[in-house]
C-alpha cells in the first residue's frame, strides 16, 4: 500500500546515452592469459573529480556510550532495487576534497553530527565485475559532549529521505537479521562489517 511519504517506482526503461548524468556503459576490450581476445560490459561513473583516485566515501560513524560503542546508520529508498536500504552514510567527494574533507561534510550533510576523523581505508572497489566506482571507508569519531551533537540536524537536498538510527556494534548482526526481515534491503558495508565483528567474536580477536 503506498501512502504519503513512502517513494514508489513508477516504471523501469532504457536510458538513452544523451540522458545519462552520472553514468555511462562501457565496452572493454582485452586478451585474457591464453591470449584469446575477449570483451566485457561495465558502468562507469562520470563525477569522478580531476586528480582525485575515488568516487566517493563510506562513513563509519562511532559513537561512544556507556553501553557500549554505537554506529551511525541510515534508511534510504534506492531506486534501483526498489527497496528502503540500510546504509553507513556516504557520498561523494568534491572537486578539491580529501577523503576526509568529504566524510566530515556528508555525515553532517546526511546526519547533522559533527565527528572527528581516525584513520582511512585503502581504496575499495564496490563492484569490480560490473563497474569501476570505488571508495575510500573513513572511520570517525561523534562526541556526544559536543554542542553540535546535542540536537544533530541534517542539512539534506530536496531529493533526499534518509532517517537516521543508532545500533550498538555487538549487535549489529542481530539488527541486520532483524531488519532484512522486515522488509529492508542490507548495504554489503554494513553486512560486512558486521560479519566481521562476528568472526572476531568467534576467534576470540
Amino acid at each position: 500500500m503506498t501512502c504519503e511519504g513512502v517513494s514508489q517506482l513508477i516504471s523501469t526503461e532504457p536510458l538513452p546515452e544523451k540522458e545519462a548524468v552520472w553514468t555511462k556503459l562501457v565496452k572493454k576490450i582485452y586478451k585474457d592469459p591464453n591470449g584469446v581476445t575477449r570483451t566485457w560490459e561495465s558502468a562507469e561513473r562520470t563525477t569522478r573529480p580531476t586528480n582525485c583516485d575515488i568516487d566517493g566515501v563510506g562513513i563509519v560513524a562511532i559513537v561512544e556510550k556507556e553501553t557500549g560503542p554505537e554506529i551511525v546508520l541510515q534508511k534510504q529508498y534506492r531506486p534501483p532495487i526498489d527497496k528502503v536500504v540500510v546504509e553507513l552514510p556516504a557520498g561523494l567527494v568534491d572537486e578539491g576534497e580529501t577523503a576526509e574533507e568529504a566524510a566530515i561534510r556528508e555525515l553532517k550533510e546526511e546526519t547533522g553530527y559533527v565527528a572527528e576523523v581516525l584513520e582511512t581505508s585503502p581504496v575499495m572497489f564496490n563492484d569490480p565485475g560490473f563497474c569501476n566506482t570505488n571508495l575510500r571507508m573513513v572511520h570517525v569519531t561523534v562526541d556526544m559532549n559536543r554542542p553540535e551533537n546535542q540536537d544533530p540536524r541534517p542539512q539534506l537536498e530536496e531529493n533526499e529521505f534518509i532517517e537516521v538510527f543508532l545500533v550498538r556494534l555487538a549487535d549489529l548482526w542481530d539488527e541486520c537479521i532483524k531488519l532484512e526481515a522486515q522488509g529492508y534491503a542490507i548495504d554489503a558495508r554494513i553486512a560486512n562489517l558486521a560479519e566481521g565483528i562476528e568472526i572476531a567474536k568467534k576467534f576470540g580477536f
